[in-house]
């Protein structure tokens, strides 16, 4: 972790020093000019201490880490119409045992946030308008599938809602087509159904495009969307394939403009054997923030239903792949989570951004009789979680992460760290 983290310091100051962002957005002649090609990059990571009150057996658990350090790049080619994106992720050296989140579950972890593959996205895609208001697009890679909402990775808050595995499909192989005329757009994706097992692993060429999603985004005022989608999943627990097969549901709500940002979602998951419903998980959430001058503070409300699976030895761990008999119950996790937080540029295109982080969850079995009694568990039905650490970053960042091409809302695009606000 001390390596990486020296790295990712020599990496912002390498670039600061050189300014080697600004040499490659202005490699072409004319840098301003939309016909030219443009690449651009960046690094980010934050380095965050938490601790979480109860965590386990009525202990308190403190832990620190360097969380989300990623490096990533575009390479526009108007004249041909053609973007090409790129993200590594590191998490999977710095996080091998998974960050703290109490309620968070997923992909063999759970009460802890799992690390996210070495090759979180690599796509390339093709953009045709047509008059001012009408285009095309299609995208093909490994990334998000038109699904739910945006990854939590690119909104204000440091640790990860309960839902995630709820509200978005990712690391995916996808082949993705959309449309837009007017302020509708859809989307329609095929990819493969199982979901990564480790930081190094790749979509099995076995599964490739046996699942599907689809997504229409209406934007009828300037900052505002509305989105509903629906996805089929095969499988995304059992790679070999033969697992429950997935129904998700998705609908939200979400305003951008200026200093304030805001998102409304619901979404469901039923999980299916032969056609016939076996477990069923919900979410709702809200969040919102407002940029001043001087900080940027986020406020986030969840109520979601997750899945309680045997656990190994070590109890932030799950069996991968999970047997249909391990899940014990679900537990409803109400979490009110609170951000502060403050962006100083340190040189130019490089922002550091020191934070602090509070939540309140709440765990109550959903089934009566239940296998799993969170009180029992973890000594109390109510963890408290501080967080607090800093933010860094240099040159672009994802102004949205999950959507592509003709879906990117108007306007929307790759920046430097200092032409951001204070949202992350």
């Amino acid at each position: 972790m001390r390596g990486l983290a020296a790295l990712c310091a020599g990496f912002v100051m390498f670039c600061s020093r050189h300014n080697v962002y600004a040499q490659a957005v202005h490699m072409a002649a004319d840098s301003t000019s939309l016909t030219n090609p443009r690449i651009i990059f960046g690094g980010s990571g934050i380095f965050v201490g938490t601790r979480i009150s109860p965590a386990l057996n009525n202990r308190d658990f403190t832990e620190g880490y360097l969380s989300q350090p990623m490096l990533m790049g575009e390479a526009s080619f108007p004249h041909y119409g053609l973007e090409l994106d790129a993200t590594l992720n590191f998490e999977g050296w710095t996080l091998e045992r998974g960050e703290l989140n109490p309620g968070m579950y997923g992909e063999g972890y759970i009460d802890r946030r799992h690390p996210h593959t070495y090759l979180h996205e690599i796509v390339a895609t093709w953009v045709r308008g047509f008059g001012n208001d009408r285009s095309v697009s299609v995208t093909v890679g490994k990334g998000f599938a038109p699904f739910g909402t945006d990854d939590p990775m690119s909104r204000p808050f440091v640790n990860y809602p309960v839902n995630h595995h709820l509200a978005q499909i990712l690391e995916r192989a996808i082949v993705v087509g959309a449309a837009a005329a007017g302020p509708v757009t859809l989307e329609v994706a095929s990819f493969n159904g199982d979901e990564p097992q480790f930081p190094s692993d790749l979509p099995n060429s076995n599964r490739l495009f046996d699942s599907w999603s689809a997504r229409v985004t209406g934007r009828f005022m300037p900052g505002f969307e509305m989105q509903t989608s629906f996805a089929r999943v095969l499988s995304p627990e059992v790679a070999s394939g033969g697992g429950l097969t997935q129904r998700k549901w998705s609908a939200s709500g979400r305003y951008d403009h200026e200093m304030f940002y805001g998102l409304v979602e619901w979404a469901r998951t039923g999980e299916y054997e032969s056609g016939l419903e076996a477990f069923s998980f919900s979410t709702l959430l809200a969040e919102a923030s407002v940029s001043t001058s001087w900080a940027a503070l986020a406020l986030r409300g969840e109520r979601t239903v997750r899945p309680e699976e045997e656990r190994l030895a070590n109890p932030f761990r799950t069996p991968v792949p999970p047997n249909d008999l391990s899940i014990l119950g679900r537990t409803r996790w109400t979490t009110i989570t609170a951000n502060a937080s403050r962006s100083f540029n340190i040189a130019k295109h490089a922002t550091v951004s020191p934070f602090v982080e509070i939540a309140r969850a709440h765990a109550a079995a959903v089934d009566q009789p239940s296998v799993f009694d969170p009180r029992s568990f973890y000594g109390s039905n109510v963890l408290w979680s501080v967080s607090a650490g800093m933010r860094v970053g240099i040159g672009m960042r994802h102004a949205r992460m999950g959507r592509y091409g003709t879906a990117l809302a108007p306007g929307v695009m790759k920046m430097g760290m200092d032409d951001m606000d204070m949202r992350q």
